[in-house]
């Protein structure tokens, strides 16, 4: 059984997340149709293994046994967020040198990148990420920003991972340029189970392994699972976009969880 925010997803709304396949992954017009046609590229095993845990064991290296909130936000947010190791991480020529060459350009990574956790056992709403699609709290640059979800360690479905709603971002597309989306910055809703039947969609799930990434549009609307194994679930998200598009100035700073974004 799969919850999200203690919501119970129904098993007819459940699919699996597609894997590029290895005959594609140097074909760049076919990523890009298939990224038009999904809204995201599921990329098993693009970065190092030992790199993605290495980060992990150097993250919870300094988080430590902290449990009281406030020692914890101070590690968090005064040393792994604007650390040397968390900006090598992110701008490693695996996924740099990816972006390059997806876009065809000078790739640019916002500086606002996200760090989730997420203990066994965390039940309820506000818990797990709800749904929603990143154009909505990135309105001041371009709408081809792309967001990387990357696991920081293996992360079956159990542990809560990233799930996509099938195909959503040709609706959101549609209901953006038709005015029919609220334009505040805001998750869409906790229920996942009664959006799945408003888009008439599947949730997309998968088990993850240290190396995967997904990358998907700023319309592609997703969310997380609720943690119910008996593993740390740790993830970061992170953004890149040409360089020479608009850029939302917001986003250039480091990640707070009081930044107001």
């Amino acid at each position: 059984m799969l919850t999200s925010n203690g919501y119970v997803l129904d098993e007819r709304r459940l699919g699996e997340l597609s894997v590029v396949p290895e005959r594609e992954r140097r074909d760049r017009p076919r990523l890009r149709e298939r990224l038009q046609r999904d809204g995201y590229l599921f990329l098993t095993g693009l970065l190092d293994p030992e790199d993605v845990l290495a980060f992990r064991r150097y993250y919870f290296g300094l988080i430590g046994s902290v449990t009281e909130r406030a020692a914890y936000r101070k590690v968090l947010f005064g040393q792994i967020v604007p650390g040397t190791e968390y900006a090598a991480f992110c701008a490693q020529p695996a996924l740099k040198g990816w972006f390059e060459w997806f876009l065809g350009g000078e790739p640019f990574l916002h500086q606002r990148k996200i760090i989730r956790q997420t203990a066994p056992g965390e039940n309820g709403i506000g818990t797990a990420t709800q749904a929603h699609y990143d154009l909505v709290y990135l309105r001041g640059g371009s709408d081809q920003v792309l967001s990387a979800w990357i696991p920081l360690g293996e992360c079956p479905v159990s542990r809560g991972g990233l799930t996509y709603l099938e195909r959503s971002h040709h609706r959101v597309l549609a209901d953006e340029a038709a005015g029919r989306l609220k334009r505040p910055a805001a998750s869409m809703t906790a229920d996942l189970p009664g959006l799945a039947e408003e888009y008439d969609a599947n949730w997309l799930v998968t088990d993850y392994a240290a190396g995967d990434v997904v990358i998907h549009t700023a319309h592609t609307i997703h969310a997380a699972l609720d943690n119910v194994s008996t593993d740390m679930r740790l993830s970061t998200d992170i953004r890149y976009q040409r360089a020479d598009d608009a850029i939302d100035g917001r986003w250039q700073n480091h990640w707070h969880d009081q930044d107001g974004l």
